[in-house]
């Protein structure tokens, strides 16, 4: 049964660190995996929670470590959130607080975006947050108007330690206005697997989520009803899963044990 499940992927949407890179080197089986998927004339993608940078920044990061992409292959909590409020909320002005690039890619999906007069709010992980922008936020929220978050995770991880992430800044809103968002597009949520869907115009059932993290990767797995895969390459060990609620459909090594059981198919058929 699994195994025809596995058959039956169009699309594999990959998580990045833990699953196919760790810091600037890539995992093992990475590229055994995409030599089988390219093989067997399946598709990927590489899902993001991170929405400070664009597609471009993390397909130039893979592509340094001897796998070239296009940015087109990266899929970004920013991007799902501008492709849902174009759909939601079409010619509604919005008051973002978010990175320069953030700001770039809202405006070129056509959004309006303003300081002044806005209809609703959308954060985002915003490495050039001021005290000025939080006011401005808490205002527009406190005023109840539409309350949109990109994703929700508290800390990003970086080289030097964590940086504070867009919970954090959801958490000091929360304190000041007493509201939480209306709306969360990144993972675990499944609304950015929808958009992504939307986007490459492949059915739910053809989808599978590959990742490290029961809590964030399956869980949105789970959430969009898709088929889900958990690597133990990255943060996840065996002996976490069977006291997580998340309980992927595949458990395996790393990437090159999931090429393994992709190419026994071949073999099979």
């Amino acid at each position: 049964m699994k195994e025809k499940s596995l058959a039956s992927i169009r699309c594999f949407l990959l998580d990045m660190d833990g699953t196919f890179y760790l810091g600037n080197r890539l995992l093992e089986g990475a590229l055994q995996f995409m030599e089988v998927i390219g093989r067997q004339r399946r598709d990927f993608v590489f899902l993001t929670n991170n929405s400070s940078n664009r597609g471009l920044a993390y397909a130039q990061k893979i592509s340094a470590m001897g796998f070239p992409i296009s940015p087109d292959k990266v899929f970004t909590s920013g991007e799902a959130t501008a492709r849902f409020l174009l759909r939601e909320y079409p010619n509604q002005r919005i008051y973002l607080v978010g990175t320069p690039a953030l700001e770039e890619e809202f405006r070129e999906f056509g959004l309006t975006l303003v300081q002044d007069e806005a209809d609703l709010v959308v954060v985002g992980f915003d490495t050039t947050l001021t005290y000025q922008k939080l006011h401005r936020l808490c205002d527009y929220v406190r005023a109840g108007l539409p309350y949109i978050a990109t994703h929700p995770d508290y800390n990003c991880p970086t080289e030097g330690g964590y940086l504070p992430d867009i919970g954090a800044i959801i958490a000091f809103v929360k304190a000041s206005t007493g509201r939480e968002p209306d709306r969360i597009i990144g993972k675990p949520y499944r609304q950015i697997i929808d958009e992504l869907a939307l986007k490459l115009h492949i059915p739910l059932h053809n989808l599978a989520m590959i990742g490290d993290r029961l809590y964030t990767d399956i869980a949105l797995g789970q959430a969009a009803n898709i088929l889900t895969i958990l690597v133990l390459s990255g943060e996840t060990k065996l002996e976490d899963v069977s006291a997580s609620p998340f309980q992927p459909d595949f458990i395996f090594e790393n990437l090159g044990k999931v090429a393994e059981s992709l190419a026994q198919l071949e073999t099979n058929a």
